[in-house]
């Protein structure tokens, strides 16, 4: 693959870049996986149709979400933070000093590549840029003007938002805020899932009783007086004792797991980058050939970090990521192969040759420091977790 290919194909008719992998668990095939679980404990399961190698022959099959868009999305935006952190590569990223604030659990930083909302995300709302809080500052003013017409903003200060979607929501405009659909798009799911089961228990070495109650206070526990002290609960209660075993619904075995990525060139191509008011068809098509090299590298960044999606679900490609070209209806897909220092290389190039069209944008990142209420809101939140268990998010 080549700079020139990457031009053409944005430059073109063409649809999409795809990237279809199979995977099998590290265990060996019908080794068992686990998927997230969302609320209730429950999977992410559907009836989908499953065609052979050809695309024909359709079967209905249960399928299990093993890493959904979003959480696909957040695993490139780690790989492109791993690279940056490495200098492998330069992509413009906002971050959040939270160093020397005397945080009881110490944050060292957040960067527009970790932020759930990315450049629109709250915390970067709420700290300051220059001393001014950042959304009014001359620097994120220019983010107000952020638009699908003029999408040079995000290009220069955050161009990920550009590939992986954001809705500005937060900013001063509030709903009415900036949208960008996802361009770059990735999922894994688990086909013909069966779901298993999981067992549980504990035995406490010191054979602590349910009937020894305890008292919980200031983070620790009093010795109850009685059984029917108020209060009272069993040592269980503070991570004493024995845990009955138990089965419960866990796990699933698959015929393969699949990862499906898809660029799609379309949405790449309703964004326009004028600079001083005026765009160009040549530093459009420069701008949109970075973010299509940018959306490779992070995909390819991603893979060859590993498929180790949580604890006892790591899949192994069963052959190398082939990427295809669908750039003209009928015709079979031009094929590639690609590599992260491949893709990093295709990256620089077409980043240099957007310079060379007028379009420049902040490769050294740029420090914010949080705002004194969000500094003391996050402390307080320390201190409640310090003394009392997660109860959720609210």
């Amino acid at each position: 693959m080549t700079l020139k290919e990457l031009t053409n194909a944005i430059s073109s008719s063409a649809a999409a870049f795809r990237c279809r992998t199979r995977l099998q668990p590290a265990g060996g095939v019908g080794d068992k996986v686990f998927p997230p679980t969302y609320s209730g404990a429950r999977y992410a399961k559907e009836e989908r149709q499953i065609f052979d190698g050809r695309g024909e022959n359709p079967q209905t099959k249960t399928c299990v979400v093993l890493d959904s868009v979003q959480a696909q999305a957040n695993r490139m935006e780690d790989a492109l933070q791993a690279a940056l952190d490495s200098n492998k590569v330069k992509v413009p990223v906002l971050s959040v000093d939270f160093s020397g604030l005397g945080l009881l659990d110490e944050v060292r930083r957040v960067t527009s590549l970790e932020a759930p909302h990315r450049v629109a995300d709250a915390i970067l709302r709420d700290s300051l840029y220059e001393g001014q809080p950042f959304r009014k500052s001359d620097l994120g003013k220019q983010l107000d003007a952020a638009s699908l017409q003029n999408a040079t903003p995000l290009y220069q200060l955050c161009p990920t938002a550009l590939v992986l979607g954001i809705w500005d929501s937060t900013g001063p405009k509030g709903g009415l805020g900036a949208k960008f659909q996802r361009a770059l798009v990735s999922e894994i799911i688990g086909v013909n899932a069966q779901i298993g089961i999981k067992t549980s228990s504990r035995i406490d070495p010191l054979g602590m009783r349910a009937a020894a109650k305890v008292v919980k206070k200031d983070g620790t526990y009093e010795l109850a007086a009685t059984e029917k002290t108020p209060g009272a609960v069993s040592p269980s209660e503070v991570n004493h004792g024995n845990i009955t075993p138990d089965i419960t619904e866990g796990g699933a075995t698959i015929d393969y797991a699949e990862q499906t990525i898809v660029l799609s060139l379309p949405a790449l191509r309703r964004l326009r980058f004028p600079v001083n008011g005026k765009a160009t068809l040549e530093r459009d098509n420069a701008a949109r050939t970075v973010l299509v090299a940018l959306a490779l590298t992070a995909a390819a960044l991603a893979a060859e970090s590993g498929f180790d999606l949580r604890s006892r679900c790591l899949l192994w490609p069963t052959g190398p990521l082939m990427w295809e070209l669908l750039a003209v209806p009928g015709q079979t897909p031009e094929k590639y192969t690609l590599t992260s220092e491949v893709a990093i290389s295709l990256l620089n190039d077409a980043v240099a040759a957007a310079e060379k069209e007028g379009l420049k944008w902040h490769s050294d990142p740029i420090t914010l420091k949080p705002a004194p209420n969000l500094v003391a809101l996050l402390k307080r939140s320390q201190e409640i977790s310090a003394t009392a268990p997660e109860t959720g998010g609210n």
